[in-house]
């Protein structure tokens, strides 16, 4: 028999699946958040300006920037700010790199320091122009950050680095709390939304993390509401079950530009309920949905009900 349906908003007409838009795209208002002003918010920019770095949160225009960085926390994202990809879903700049600057995990750990980071996120741009896509790069600011903050959860979201075990294995080796790496969507979508990936390889990497590394507690996240249908989430939610994954991120996709790939639907809060009632019957330890979650959103609470679960 059809399942019924989940509750989504239709974002707007299309031409066809992925066509070009007739209407202006218009957010729900559920979907809506004010851009945070305050002392608070300005201080963590002045702090991470002041040290030339990075956040995910500016580049990728993140919903919840107000909310974090109002708490002084952000995620570091290094290894530049041009990503050698292009997907259709991101808005960090697509560019040749410049070199890798390696004063810069020194400078991670510092601002970590500066805002008295229990919880230390640390992602990059994808850097297929380098061997080891970046790993030892990586690694280096997890070393960092263990000699300048010990007591520190350090968690990692990193690239797919081509399905590269050595790479893969540099980075898990850290010593880390999390390993984190995001499929993004359904393999079906791969094409047109994460063209130069490809699903073998997210669930390679994950999987060998979960193996080789027990300890850590492995991550991954997705998008909803690009034309995905609920038996397809639901299948890749089995497939990172089934490969190790111990946390999952399910959170609406919000087109950052009229160049980026078109939202289809926008789902209703109250439809994560069903990812959320499918995923703990798969075993995860933390099933983290909602419209505004996000990969790296409210880290530390997803880790403490992860190790929660797991009787740690």
């Amino acid at each position: 028999m059809p399942r019924d349906p989940l509750p989504v908003l239709p974002a707007h007409p299309l031409d066809d699946r992925f066509g070009r838009d007739r209407a202006a795209l218009r957010l729900p208002d559920f979907l809506k958040r004010k851009v945070g002003k305050g002392d608070a918010v300005r201080g963590v920019k002045h702090l991470l300006r002041g040290a030339d770095l990075n956040t995910v949160c500016e580049e990728a225009r993140c919903p919840n920037l107000g909310e974090c960085f109002a708490a002084q926390t952000a995620t570091f994202m290094i290894m530049g700010r041009d990503c050698t990809r292009a997907c259709g879903f991101c808005a960090v700049g697509t560019a040749v790199p410049k070199p890798l600057d390696p004063d810069e995990p020194r400078r991670v750990a510092e601002a970590a320091a500066a805002l008295r980071l229990a919880h230390v996120v640390v992602t990059s741009v994808d850097r297929d122009d380098l061997p080891d896509g970046g790993a030892a790069h990586i690694r280096a600011t997890i070393d960092a950050l263990r000699a300048r903050l010990p007591a520190a959860a350090i968690e990692v979201l990193t690239p797919d680095f081509q399905g590269d075990p050595a790479a893969v294995r540099t980075v898990a080796e850290g010593p880390l709390d999390v390993f984190n790496h995001n499929v993004e969507t359904v393999p079906t979508l791969y094409p047109r939304v994460r063209p130069r990936a490809k699903y073998a390889w997210s669930l390679g990497v994950l999987q060998q993390v979960a193996r080789e590394h027990p300890e850590v507690v492995t991550k991954s996240g997705f998008m909803v509401g690009l034309g995905e249908t609920r038996d397809a989430v639901f299948a890749l939610m089995d497939d990172l079950r089934a490969h190790g994954v111990r946390i999952v991120t399910i959170g609406q996709y919000l087109r950052p530009s009229l160049k980026h790939v078109p939202v289809v639907e926008y789902l209703r809060p109250e439809a994560y309920a069903v990812y959320r009632a499918h995923g703990e019957a798969l075993g995860f330890d933390h099933v983290f949905a909602g419209p505004f979650v996000r990969s790296s959103y409210n880290a530390a609470e997803a880790l403490r009900h992860a190790t929660e679960a797991a009787g740690v």
